[in-house]
């Protein structure tokens, strides 16, 4: 008898310990899609990214110039495309991507990848590079706190904005 409510007690300590909720992720994570409605049911794409936060840190230090960055924090941003796009009139197929960054003072590289489920750009190998492209950096009155992605457009055309304190880039495509 002794056995059987110790097992109880241990099965039950097991259960009140399983109630307990950590906090939230301080680079929290967030999706984009393209359209953004919710009603439309025909998506060109879909990004899954975390969101860094400034903190008063430089942004210089955060993503350094030269260095590639997972453009986000934790899991490698994860990009897919649920038809084929063109970027820089090369056309990318349907299928699941990473997306890649190496920022540069007036122009960013952005990379996709064919590597996907990574952890930060640790595990990035180049021979994986689907699509390299350059694209030009802007600046903005308004300050982002927190890393940023949207996607614009009307149509078959529309650009890819990354944007994070007052850095901009933006990536054209077509679909």
């Amino acid at each position: 008898m002794k056995k059987i409510i110790i097992l109880l007690f241990f099965t039950f300590s097991l259960f009140v310990n399983g109630q307990v909720f950590r906090g939230l992720d301080k680079s929290p994570l967030d999706m984009v899609n393209f359209p953004a409605s919710s009603q439309v049911q025909d998506k060109v794409l879909r990004i899954l990214y975390s969101r860094p936060q400034l903190k008063s840190r430089n942004l210089k230090t955060l993503i350094p110039n030269g260095k590639l960055w997972r453009t986000g924090a934790n899991e490698s941003t994860e990009i897919t495309f649920f038809k084929d796009v063109k970027i820089d009139s090369k056309t990318v197929p349907s299928g699941r991507y990473t997306l890649y960054t190496i920022p540069d003072e007036t122009a960013w590289t952005i990379i996709i990848n064919k590597k996907v489920n990574t952890w930060g750009a640790y595990a990035y190998d180049s021979s994986q590079d689907l699509l390299r492209v350059k694209v030009p950096v802007e600046y903005s009155d308004e300050n982002l706190e927190a890393f940023s992605i949207t996607i614009k457009g009307k149509g078959s055309i529309a650009f890819l904005h990354l944007g994070w304190g007052d850095l901009r880039v933006k990536l054209p495509m077509s679909f």
